[in-house]
């Protein structure tokens, strides 16, 4: 079955965008997943296509009115689950997204002004995601994030299935250094040990030096893997 992705948007014109590239372009050309972008603005309901009014309890911007986007959410409705990017939702993580690759596809929902009606996110039960503590002009850019980063999970999209399996997170960790030809450059030598042969030395220099990077750059990542760790030590 294809994985299926509908981004609800005012700027259908932003998809696929740079997911049309690469990797996953050429999975979208052979129909691993397929995307749709649906134009909320084609659920309003004057003739000036109007999506948002002005907050209740006042306020700068504008609000996305709940009736026109759970229209637009019908629309497509089929028990996939229901995405809203937003800077105040959980934080996307890279098991969310084997999560998402796990399942049938996704239905992303882009927020724009000052954001959209509560009601229509719980009335639909959406998971609220945001892709980092920042605030952009719109969802498209996240859901473009969000997508490529499942997307390239789905079998047949990259080339080597160990390649996903060692990238950062995938374990806790950031990822270890890659060194290629030529072996010294500019005066800088590649490790010794990735010039050995020897398999375990070189497994073990990237183990620390994925845990060296972590430590060093993301003490939050680290501290998460040492507790992991921890708790395993003490049910083994």
């Amino acid at each position: 079955m294809t994985w299926r992705a509908s981004v609800l948007t005012l700027f259908p014109g932003m998809f696929p965008g740079p997911l049309g590239q690469s990797l996953a372009g050429r999975a979208l050309e052979t129909s691993v997943w397929s995307l749709d972008a649906i134009n909320i603005r084609d659920f309003a309901h004057d003739r000036h296509r109007t999506v948002d009014d002005t907050p209740f309890g006042g306020g700068a911007g504008m609000v996305l009115r709940p009736d026109i986007v759970d229209a637009a959410v019908a629309s497509v409705d089929d028990s996939r689950p229901i995405i809203c990017l937003t800077p105040r939702g959980r934080r996307f993580s890279q098991d969310d997204a084997r999560r998402f690759a796990a399942g049938p596809g996704l239905i992303l929902l882009c927020g724009r002004y000052e954001g959209i009606d509560q009601r229509v996110i719980d009335a639909r039960q959406m998971q609220e995601i945001s892709i980092g503590d920042y605030v952009l002009s719109g969802g498209e850019l996240a859901a473009l994030v969000l997508l490529d980063a499942t997307v390239r999970l789905l079998p047949g999209v990259m080339g080597a299935a160990d390649s996903a399996v060692e990238e950062s997170f995938s374990h806790g960790l950031l990822e270890y250094p890659h060194y290629t030809r030529p072996a010294e450059w500019q005066g800088r030598a590649v490790p010794e040990v990735l010039l050995s042969g020897h398999h375990a030395a070189v497994a073990a220099w990237r183990q620390a030096e994925a845990e060296r990077i972590t430590r060093e750059r993301r003490p939050d990542l680290w501290a998460e893997a040492a507790s992991r760790q921890h708790a395993a030590s003490a049910a083994s």
